[in-house]
Parts: structure tokens; sequence; C-alpha cells
């Protein structure tokens, strides 16, 4: 039995604690437990009460495989505990991983176990990240990182990515992919997925006219959409259109119409059985090749990868 500790602390965020924790459980062979500033009863953010088996006073540090800190909006008080993070090192020193979700990064990062990583956490906590740890390469791009035996997640259902990822290293894909059918997670997502999609990563037109030119390339991604094409739909010249579109919408009309097409290829992928040649020509790549080096850019994988990881839930 290998032994998964989950650190929380009042007012964490509880998808982070029990979607990991049910992935492990499926898995078998792994003993978890729920480890607090003290015993007992530990409020999630949601006010979800999660009894917690033991407190750092009395659970010793070493015999942990895996220690995972959960994330929440608890943690900025967490991370001034000396306590907990004298407890997190000492338990981190022997463990085989270690591991945040979400905004658990932060308590890492207070400990010192980030210092000249790579690390990833929720996106909207970026900047805050940035500016108080300099010393950690961070990328919110990816859902999850691995670093040697150090994991960051990005939030909530992202820890069970992780997760599912570490049950595979342990047991192999077929286990793996047991638990995620079991849990109905038939999207299993690999770490490099980003974890933006076009409604997060965009940012809402200002004006009118950007607004109809945004509107033309998500009403059909596979059309023409150049520069001259998109000045015309906004009623804008050529220069006045990329000048707004950047300002507005804080990526060039180029780089915008890439993502939107390459969310496109995502659904499209997942959700039909095209020959990727047929997805590249219909969505505006031309070919496959054009396809492949945006997805790779994008997404982080070729998109047969994508399709064989995502397609699961498509009847044959």
């Amino acid at each position: 039995m290998q032994r998964v500790v989950f650190l929380v602390y009042p007012g964490f965020q509880s998808l982070d604690l029990t979607g990991p924790f049910e992935v492990f459980q499926t898995a078998g062979g792994y003993e978890c437990l729920v480890v607090a500033p003290a015993a007992g009863p530990v409020r999630a953010g949601s006010g979800l009460p999660v009894h917690a088996g033991h407190g750092v006073a009395d659970l010793p540090p070493d015999g942990v495989d895996t220690l995972i800190v959960v994330g929440g909006d608890g943690v900025d008080a967490a991370r001034h505990d000396t306590a907990l993070l004298g407890w997190t090192v000492r338990a981190a020193t022997g463990a085989r991983r270690v591991a945040s979700v979400c905004s658990g990064a932060f308590l890492l990062a207070a400990a010192g176990l980030l210092t000249g990583r790579r690390a990833t956490t929720h996106w909207s906590r970026e900047e805050q990240f940035r500016r108080e740890h300099p010393d950690v390469a961070l990328d919110c791009d990816p859902i999850f990182i691995r670093d040697g035996r150090i994991w960051t997640s990005a939030g909530v259902t992202a820890g069970m990515d992780l997760a599912l990822a570490m049950v595979e290293e342990d047991r192999g894909r077929d286990v793996a992919h047991a638990v995620a059918r079991e849990l109905v997670l038939f999207l299993r997502r690999p770490g490099s997925q980003s974890q933006f999609s076009v409604p997060l990563w965009s940012r809402q037109p200002a004006t009118d006219p950007i607004r109809a030119a945004v509107a033309a390339i998500h009403a059909d991604p596979g059309a023409r959409h150049t520069i001259p094409d998109l000045a015309d739909r906004a009623g804008l010249s050529p220069r006045h259109l990329q000048r707004r579109f950047t300002a507005e919408l804080g990526v060039p009309p180029a780089t915008y119409v890439e993502r939107v097409r390459v969310e496109a290829a995502r659904r499209a992928l997942a959700e039909s059985a095209d020959p990727v040649e047929t997805v590249a020509r219909r969505l505006g790549f031309g070919t496959a090749e054009t396809l492949r080096r945006a997805f790779h850019r994008r997404v982080g994988v070729a998109p047969t990868d994508y399709r064989d990881r995502f397609r699961a839930a498509i009847p044959h």
C-alpha cells in the first residue's frame, strides 16, 4: 500500500481533495490519509466539513509516498502557518512525489519546494504568483506540470488529471483507463493540454466593429479571415482593424483566428471520425501538416494523439 497524504486547511477547495482522493481509492493499492493543522473537522471554502484524521503534530512526516497539497482561498493564511510549513518540508523530504492542486502551489512555494522549478497553478492566480515567487518558472497554460518528483496542477478538475497520471505511472495505462471509465472521466487529458479554452483566454471586444469581426471568426472558423477580409466585415481599414483588434482582444487577429480554429479542430477530432486531412481543410488550415504544427503549438500534442485520448466516448 502506497500512502498518499492530502494536506488540507480551513478554506480549502473541496474538489481539490475529493477528486484526486477518489481517483486513488478507485485505483486500489493506496492508503489515503487527510492531514490538517489539527485533527478533526475542517471546513472547506464552500462550507463543506471534512474530517481530517490527523493533525500535523501527530502524523509522523516519514512514510509518506505521495504528498498532495490542495488549493483554496484558505491557502493565503495556511502558507504563513510555520508549523504547517515545517511539517510540509519534512514530509516532502522523504516523499517519492510531492504535488499541489490549484493554489496549493502557493504553499509549496512558501516552503521553498518550487524554487528553480517549472510549476503551474490556477490561471486566475497567475499574476499574484509571479509577483510573489519570481524564483519559480511559472507556466499557467498546462493543466499539470511534472518537474522531477514535484507535480503541480491547475484548479479543481485538473487535480483528477494529475492523479490519473500518477496512477498510470504506478499501475500502468490500463488501470488508469479503468479508473477513468469508472469515474466517467472518459476524457483523460495529457498534462500538456492547455487549461485555457476560447472563453477563458479571450477578452471580450469593446466596440461594435471588432465584435463583428470576432463574430465572423466564430461563425465559420474555416472561412477566409485575412486582415483585409476582417477589415471589410468591421468597416475599418486593414491597418486600423489590426491595431484595434490587438488592443481590444490582447492578441493579433492571426493569433486569434488560429486559436479559434484549434478549438474547433479539438471538437471535431473528439466528436467525429473525419480524417485529420478533412478536418484541416474544413477549418482553414489547408493541410494536415499545418494543423499538426498549430496543434503542437497550442495544445502540446499531435492531432492523432489527441483523438486517441479523447474519442473514447464515441461509439465504434
